[in-house]
């Protein structure tokens, strides 16, 4: 296979599982009537959706069968995850428990943890939040201050994290805590990650309402709340070293590029095929960046896939990719002055300017991670 046809991500297999899960889509959609949306691994939550593609042998790709998954590699979920935000599916049910959390509990968590949890997250029953940012810990997650402390049985959470996305609906919460006092000289010792039920005493989850009226993030307040031994997440004070690994899925993943596709694709079947030059040059170069930027997603798949670091490039493509989201939202714009008939595109146009002002912010600020994506390449 050539480097470009494994870039292509759609040889043999991989082939096959992507008309499998484009057939499932346009099926269910037929059948049970959701509306593409823009977002929609963010602000679509459909737990019947995420039921009937985790049925279907679409989620839990990675997990391996003794957890009830399908053994399946990250290219095969990046197929998948592909043609679902392509196509604008209500993903975000089972979203964050299946990119970020499944991986987590494979490389980190204990045997009891994955018997527990992993086999409800294959069959898109188990939902979860990521309690990272806090108030004034956002992209510098260095200075969270939520702290465990030890008790006689366990540990004892006390913080608030903030911009916790679907954790009003989500069962539990993988939060990151500092489990020892702050070393000036090692910013990034003595955290740890816990594995935090949300329905526990002393968990209160606050709305934060977005300017177009729609509740998807939350403020999560932890007072007093009793965490075992058993929901530590890893190694207690390796919290830094497996936040940024779990990361690189975060920021490396289609979702930094699709977010708009409905938008992208329904204005270029709009135009259709016969269009000025002026306009296939427009329609050119926004396809060109897009698929030069899903060339470099997949390469980083590749990389978290042969198990190799790649937070370097992970930091790069949430840069590129979530400029690019933001810029396509006006290149759509301008494309759509032409259209004759429009249809519901104008509606899906101004959600997508809404949302344009959190691409670049979610997952890390673009500014900060140009530190990070400069630190990699051994600048100071």
């Amino acid at each position: 296979m050539s480097e470009f046809d494994a870039l292509c991500a759609n040889d043999g297999e991989l082939a096959e599982l992507r008309a499998s899960v484009r057939h499932f889509i346009t099926s269910d959609r037929a059948t049970h009537g959701w509306v593409p949306a823009i977002d929609s691994w963010l602000t679509s939550w459909d737990a019947a959706f995420s039921e009937r593609l985790a049925d279907a042998g679409f989620v839990g790709l990675t997990i391996p069968p003794a957890y009830g998954g399908h053994g399946r590699g990250f290219l095969h979920r990046y197929v998948v995850t592909e043609e679902l935000l392509g196509q604008g599916a209500p993903v975000a049910a089972h979203w964050f428990a299946d990119r970020q959390v499944a991986p987590a509990l494979l490389s980190y968590g204990s045997e009891e943890q994955r018997r527990r949890l992993l086999p409800r997250i294959a069959a898109g029953r188990l939902y979860s939040a990521i309690g990272m940012s806090e108030h004034g810990a956002g992209s510098d997650l260095a200075a969270t201050a939520t702290k465990a402390t030890r008790t006689a049985d366990g540990w004892r959470l006390n913080g608030t994290k903030v911009w916790t996305s679907g954790g009003h609906r989500a069962h539990f919460a993988i939060v990151l805590a500092r489990t020892s006092p702050p070393d000036p000289d090692h910013r990034h010792a003595g955290f740890s990650q816990f594995i935090v039920m949300l329905d526990a005493p002393g968990v209160t989850i606050s709305p934060i309402i977005t300017l177009d009226g729609h509740h998807h993030f939350n403020e999560v307040t932890f007072e007093d709340v009793a965490v075992g031994d058993d929901d530590v997440l890893g190694e207690v004070g390796d919290g830094w070293h497996q936040v940024t690994a779990e990361l690189g899925f975060e920021r490396s993943g289609p979702e930094r590029i699709l977010s708009t596709a409905v938008l992208i694709f329904g204005v270029l079947r709009a135009l259709g095929p016969e269009v000025d030059d002026r306009t296939a040059a427009a329609v050119g170069d926004l396809m060109g960046r897009a698929m030069s930027l899903r060339q470099l997603s997949v390469a980083v798949a590749r990389d978290l896939a042969a198990g190799r670091d790649a937070a370097t490039r992970a930091a790069l493509v949430k840069d590129l990719g979530t400029r690019f989201e933001q810029e396509s939202v006006e290149l759509c714009a301008d494309l759509l002055e032409t259209v004759d008939d429009p249809g519901g595109l104008r509606s899906v146009l101004a959600t997508a300017r809404q949302h344009a002002p959190m691409f670049t912010l979610r997952g890390g600020t673009n500014e900060v991670l140009r530190g990070v994506i400069a630190r990699g390449l051994g600048m100071r």
